[in-house]
C-alpha cells in the first residue's frame, strides 16, 4: 500500500512527523509538503510562477507553494504509481464547521479526492495542541479499516481529534459540519513607518454546534468525521431560481 501525506503547517511541523513515523508502520510513504506554513491557503494552485520540488534531510519533499500545489504535484508528475490513498495532517488546531471552505489542510485532501484518491483530512481540535500522538493513531485505525473494507464510493473524509491523551477518548462518531458566528474583525495595527496593517481576525464561535456536529463530538471527547462533498451547487434553491428569473 501506497499513501501521500501532505499538510498546510509545513514540511518541518511535528503534526506531520508524528503521522509520517506511524503510517510508515503500514505502508509506503512518500511526504510531499510546503516549506512553509500555509494555513488558510484553501484550494489555491500556482498559476503565476514555476514551482521548486526540494528533499530534505529527512526524507520529505517540500514545495515552495500552496497544499494544493504540492498533492498536484505528487499525483502528476512525482509519483510513477498513484498512491492509495491521501492524507493531510496533522493540523495543529481544528477545521470544522465554515473553517473547512478555508483550510489547506482539507484543500490538501481535496486534491487527491478530486484526482480520484481516497483522501482524509485531520485535524487536532485546538492551536498549539500537545496529543498529535492520539491523532496519529486514529489516522492508523483508519487506514487500517480501510485495508481490511474500502470505501464502497469516493470518499473524503474531514477528521477532527480532541487534544487529549488517546485513552480518553470517548468513542468516535460520523457528524455533518457544525457553523461558526462570523469571524472577529480585523485587527489594525501601525508599522514604525506609520503605514497601517491588518490582521485577519479570529474565527468566530460555533452558534450551529449541537449534537450531530463535529463540534459537539469534540467537545464530548470523540473523534469527528465528517464525509464531506466538492458539489458546491444549492439544489434547494434550483426551482426558486428558476422562478425567480421567470418572474
Amino acid at each position: 500500500m501506497k499513501i501521500l501525506l501532505s499538510n498546510d503547517d509545513g514540511y518541518f511541523a511535528p503534526g506531520l512527523n508524528i503521522l509520517a513515523e506511524h503510517i510508515a508502520q503500514l505502508a509506503e510513504v512518500m511526504v510531499v509538503a510546503p516549506e512553509r506554513n500555509r494555513s488558510g491557503a484553501s484550494n489555491s494552485l500556482t498559476l503565476d510562477r514555476p514551482l521548486s520540488v526540494r528533499k530534505a534531510s529527512n526524507g520529505f519533499y517540500y514545495v515552495n507553494g500552496t497544499p494544493t500545489d504540492c498533492v498536484h504535484i505528487a499525483l502528476t508528475g512525482l509519483m510513477e504509481d498513484m498512491p492509495d490513498m491521501v492524507i493531510s495532517g496533522i493540523n495543529d488546531g481544528a477545521n470544522m464547521g465554515d473553517d473547512t471552505i478555508y483550510s489547506g489542510t482539507v484543500a490538501a485532501a481535496m486534491e487527491g479526492y478530486l484526482l480520484g484518491i481516497p483522501s482524509i483530512a485531520i485535524s487536532m481540535s485546538q492551536h498549539n495542541s500537545t496529543h498529535f500522538e492520539t491523532a496519529a493513531k486514529v489516522a492508523v485505525e483508519l487506514v487500517q479499516h480501510y485495508q481490511k473494507h474500502g470505501f464502497r464510493s469516493p470518499t473524503l473524509l474531514n477528521v477532527n481529534v480532541p487534544d487529549i491523551p488517546y485513552n480518553e477518548l470517548q468513542g468516535t462518531v460520523v457528524t455533518r459540519l457544525g457553523k461558526r458566528h462570523k469571524a472577529e474583525p480585523v485587527v489594525q495595527l501601525k508599522t514604525p513607518r506609520n503605514e497601517t496593517v491588518y490582521w485577519v481576525g479570529a474565527a468566530g464561535l460555533p452558534y450551529d454546534g449541537g449534537e450531530g456536529t463535529d463540534f459537539y463530538a469534540v467537545a464530548n471527547h470523540k473523534v469527528s468525521i465528517s464525509p464531506i462533498q466538492v458539489d458546491l451547487t444549492n439544489h434547494t434553491q434550483l426551482t426558486d431560481i428558476n422562478d425567480w428569473l421567470k418572474s
